[in-house]
């Protein structure tokens, strides 16, 4: 990608990157679906690491603006947008850059996961479920890595792309099919990224995370069903989101280039793949 090709918004010139820089603290980061929950913890954890933070959110704005005051340091900005389409990743990522002045890091942590037992849902409700799920999920995710890792090539420095998987591509989700096959499709996206823009010194790495608290599930943790999923680990509980966000930070760092390619498990346990 030249400088000529690079969005107008972009200065390819101001915003170019060395390897030293990416080496450094101080990197631009995007981060889908920031305005609560786990993506409220990547931010915090990007922006206490001295890293600059574009917090996505599609329609929480009030809660995008409670991750953004949280965050330590300064120079970071809120990128709102609908992922679900082309259009909308397209004007998310360009706000991010714009704000951030480029883009050295992208974790595609947004998610659409909406229960669809087969048996108990009617086919109108099955087809926008599977089409929600796709677009958001895998759609979006694809997107963005494209929108982000040109911008990565024409800058000439290198980046991360870390994507937010999950435990049940590998172990199913009855309840939720398209769910676990959208994050499946979410990994093996990843291993080609990895493979294909390796030559650009952008390393593409997953993570796939049990279940992990956050406020969205603070409900089922409550009385019988939450010792049920506590119980799924022999550690006897779940994962923290500050937990989830303290890998990808580590996949998303200059020593972790040796893992791109890698799907990281983060269940306690709790599944273990062969």
């Amino acid at each position: 990608m030249t400088s000529a090709e690079l969005p107008p918004s972009i200065d390819a010139s101001s915003s170019s990157v060395t390897a030293r820089d990416f080496a450094s603290t101080g990197r631009r980061v995007l981060i889908s679906g920031a305005s609560r929950g786990l993506g409220r913890a990547l931010a915090q954890a990007f922006a206490a690491n001295g890293d600059r933070v574009a917090v996505h959110f599609g329609s929480r704005r009030g809660e995008a603006e409670k991750t953004l005051a949280s965050l330590a340091g300064t120079g970071h900005v809120l990128a709102g947008g609908d992922l679900s389409t082309p259009d909308g990743a397209r004007a998310v990522a360009e706000t991010a850059a714009g704000g951030l002045g480029g883009l050295d890091v992208l974790v595609n942590n947004a998610a659409v996961n909406l229960p669809h037992p087969l048996a108990t849902t009617s086919y109108e409700d099955w087809a926008a479920a599977w089409q929600s799920h796709v677009s958001v999920n895998l759609l979006a995710t694809a997107n963005l890595s494209h929108l982000a890792a040109s911008r990565m090539i024409g800058q000439g420095g290198g980046g991360r792309i870390v994507n937010v998987g999950s435990r049940g591509a590998f172990r199913g989700e009855p309840d939720h099919p398209a769910y676990g096959a959208t994050k499946a499709a979410v990994h093996a996206l990843g291993q080609s990224l990895a493979v294909h823009l390796a030559p650009y010194g952008i390393g593409v790495a997953s993570v796939a995370p049990g279940f992990f608290e956050t406020e969205r599930v603070a409900h089922r943790l409550g009385g019988a069903e939450g010792d049920v999923i506590r119980a799924q680990s022999p550690f006897g509980r779940v994962a923290s989101a500050d937990e989830i966000a303290a890998a990808v930070l580590w996949l998303a760092s200059p020593a972790a280039e040796w893992a791109s390619g890698t799907v990281l498990d983060l269940n306690g346990a709790s599944y273990l793949r062969t």
